[in-house]
Order: structure tokens, then C-alpha cells, then sequence
């Protein structure tokens, strides 16, 4: 008689870094996946406007953009 026995990893799973960044509403903690409108600021700062689906909530968040470097 034979055995099958399953290898469990004890490796954690770390999901992709842009799909754990996503906001979540401060109101209904709902995930948001796309923001609604975005924007070119100075200083190579990026603006995005999110709205949630669910409750209607809407908020901004500026995040900045590094600069790279062609030989």
C-alpha cells in the first residue's frame, strides 16, 4: 500500500507589492482598484482621485515619482 504525503511550503506568501498597496476607504474599508482621475503635479509628484464604489467617499493621494537615470 502506498502513501502520498503533501509538502507544505513554510514560506509565507507575499503578494505582488502594487496589488497589496492599494487603498482601502477610510469610511467602509472596501478596496479601491483604479483611481478615478489622476494628475501631473510638480516635482514629479503624481495626484490621484479615488471615489469608492460602495459608499460614495471620495479622497486623494499624491505619491512621488523616482527619477531614473539612462547610461
Amino acid at each position: 500500500m502506498r502513501a502520498i504525503a503533501e509538502i507544505l511550503s513554510t514560506v509565507t506568501y507575499r503578494p505582488d507589492p502594487r496589488g497589496s498597496d492599494l487603498p482601502t476607504c477610510p469610511v467602509c474599508a472596501d478596496t479601491m482598484v483604479a483611481a478615478e482621475a489622476s494628475a501631473y503635479l510638480t516635482d514629479n509628484v503624481i495626484s490621484y482621485l479615488w471615489t469608492c464604489d460602495t459608499c460614495g467617499y471620495g479622497f486623494v493621494t499624491k505619491h512621488s515619482a523616482k527619477r531614473f537615470a539612462c547610461n
